[in-house]
């Protein structure tokens, strides 16, 4: 039998490889991580948690725009958007120390530098070589761009320039309209910024259901956010001033142009799957994509990918989920397989918060599906309307036949708080009638789940 260094070898130490690592080991695999830049990846560094931080201070201050709506009222308020950068960069700091002292705590090593496969058991790091038994792909993605337009951190940027930009500019073009692009548009407006977003499909938050991005589409413009949809960006020029943009309008193939100080690409990512030695493996890949099981297994069998790699969902609590199965199935123990990603919950962070799994009440439809549809409004919620957030609804999408929940949509006050009880519903198979049968407490938010619930099943009780 071979004699390798390692049981498992992560090749990546983001939200997937390092949660895969830590339950090898805790399976008592040996095992190592592989990462050339921060643990934590682009998730703890660069993407989801400085940006929570980010917009936990364009919240306060979309607070403060609302003070005579609450009773209070200020001269000369000074705001320093530094400051706001510094504080998300101490909370990234912090979890990326946290998952350090994790590896340390679960026996795990961490091997500093880029990591490239050798052959199907080998990865070499700065011309050293680390076999394993088993190796998991956890390389991640990294922002998409346009074709012929160069992305300089000055005048064009991307997601990882904008997270560290202490200085906002006058004015901002954001080409996209999903979750990144969102809540950058959120964040700047929030700081005054001027802000156009440009969506190339016919309604932002292209992915989720088109009532929830009509009522975020409604909240954006109020709060001063030029929306154009249906509308894609033909050109990008940049120089030391600013950028000019020419636009063409799906529709009626009208072009226009704009300027602004400068443009944020979030368009969706491509893996990083390019020069980490996947041909040496016999790796195969989809236009850059990793192919996998259902188990995280690709063509070759002891080699594993994970997270954004697989082009599945990119998301990083999809890529921890997918890191324990791929570990699991390793040492050989039960493990739940990812049959379909519908049950995945996604979310996006602006004001008001978005938050669904499954399918769309379209998406059913489609499928020929007869559904039900239970909804209710925050509006008639008294916790919503005593934070005075009474933007959004739920909505339930419900098989008509079997009761099953096919999809969940909510918009409003912290719905992304409020997805977990929908999502462990939907997973063991739960219908409405057993959440409406569930004591809600009284005034909560998560009341307008039960009353989506009795909806759904045609006895609203408070709408």
């Amino acid at each position: 039998m071979a004699s390798f260094d390692y049981d498992v070898l992560v090749l990546g130490g983001g939200p997937g490889g390092y949660v895969a690592a830590i339950r090898a080991a805790q399976l008592g695999l040996k095992t190592a991580v592989v990462e050339k830049e921060n643990l934590g990846g682009i998730c703890l560094n660069w993407g989801c948690i400085p940006t929570k931080a980010l917009i936990r201070n364009a919240d306060i201050m979309h607070l403060l725009a609302r003070g005579k709506e609450f009773g209070f009222r200020f001269q000369q308020l000074e705001v320093d958007y530094s400051v706001a950068v510094k504080r998300s960069r101490q909370v990234s700091n912090r979890l990326v120390k946290g998952i350090g002292f994790l590896m340390k705590k679960n026996g795990i090593d961490v091997i500093n530098g880029l990591g490239v496969l050798s052959d199907a058991h080998t990865i070499t790091v700065s011309e050293t070589s680390y076999s394993a038994a088993n190796i998991i792909l956890a390389t991640g993605g990294r922002a998409a761009v346009l074709p012929g337009v160069e992305v300089d951190g000055k005048r064009v940027l991307t997601y990882r320039h904008a997270i560290v930009q202490k200085d906002l500019p006058h004015s901002i073009v954001i080409v996209g309209a999903g979750p990144i692009g969102m809540e950058f548009a959120y964040v700047y407006r929030s700081y005054g910024v001027n802000v156009t977003v440009v969506e190339m499909l016919p309604h932002v938050l292209p992915n989720e259901d088109e009532e929830v991005a009509a009522v975020v589409a409604k909240a954006f413009r109020k709060q001063g956010i030029d929306l154009r949809v249906h509308t894609r960006t033909e050109q990008i020029e940049a120089d030391g001033i600013g950028v000019r943009m020419r636009l063409k309008h799906m529709e009626s193939g009208a072009e226009e142009r704009l300027e602004a100080d400068q443009v944020l690409i979030a368009i969706g990512i491509r893996p990083n799957s390019q020069d980490v030695g996947l041909e040496n493996a016999g790796v195969e890949t989809q236009r850059g994509w990793v192919t996998v099981n259902n188990v995280m297994q690709t063509n070759v069998p002891h080699i594993y990918a994970i997270g954004d790699l697989t082009g599945k969902l990119p998301l990083a609590h999809v890529a921890s989920a997918q890191g324990i199965v791929a570990a699991e199935t390793i040492a050989g123990v039960e493990t739940m397989p990812i049959e379909s990603y519908d049950n995945m919950p996604r979310c996006t962070y602006c004001s008001p918060q978005v938050a669904s799994l499954g399918l769309t009440e379209a998406q059913a439809q489609e499928q020929g599906l007869e559904v039900r549809v239970g909804k209710f409004p925050f509006q008639a919620n008294g916790k919503a309307l005593g934070l005075g957030e009474r933007e959004g609804f739920i909505k339930l999408v419900v098989d008509a036949r079997y009761g099953e929940i096919l999809g969940v949509h909510m918009v409003g006050p912290e719905v992304t708080e409020l997805l977990p009880e929908l999502s462990l519903a939907r997973m063991m198979e739960l219908t409405p009638a057993e959440i409406a049968r569930n004591v809600h407490a009284h005034p909560t938010l998560s009341e307008t789940i039960m009353e989506a619930a009795h909806a759904a099943l045609g006895h609203a009780i408070h709408s």
